[in-house]
């Protein structure tokens, strides 16, 4: 599977959803943990504001790396944050997206107000 780096040095995230835990299969409520570590996963939402233009992203994070300190409204900064293109069919029907994955997620304290 492609894995793209995702460059965030000239953006501004914010923290929109704290982290909750990744859920692998809604029927059965099984946690989604990564293969290599199996440590439990984590989802959290930001906005990504960038080149006069904002996006809501949703990234996991595995639980090791979220950070101190999380809160709305945040600003925050990622460590490793890559995009993953995926496409499936559900249903007959074609879907398809980009996942954004983490190695850890910190309150960035230096961020500069926005105005």
């Amino acid at each position: 599977m492609r894995v793209i780096p995702v460059n965030t040095s000239d953006a501004t995230l914010l923290v929109t959803k704290l982290p909750e835990v990744k859920v692998r299969d809604r029927q059965t409520g099984e946690v989604a943990v990564d293969p290599v570590t199996n440590q439990r996963l984590m989802t959290l939402e930001l906005v990504f504001i960038a080149a006069g233009g904002s996006d809501m992203i949703k990234v996991t994070v595995p639980e090791q790396g979220i950070g101190d300190g999380l809160v709305m409204g945040a600003p925050v900064f990622l460590s490793g944050l890559v995009a993953r293109p995926w496409e499936s069919e559900f249903g007959g029907r074609a879907r398809h997206g980009i996942a954004y994955r983490a190695d850890a997620v910190m309150v960035n304290a230096a961020a500069p107000a926005q105005g």
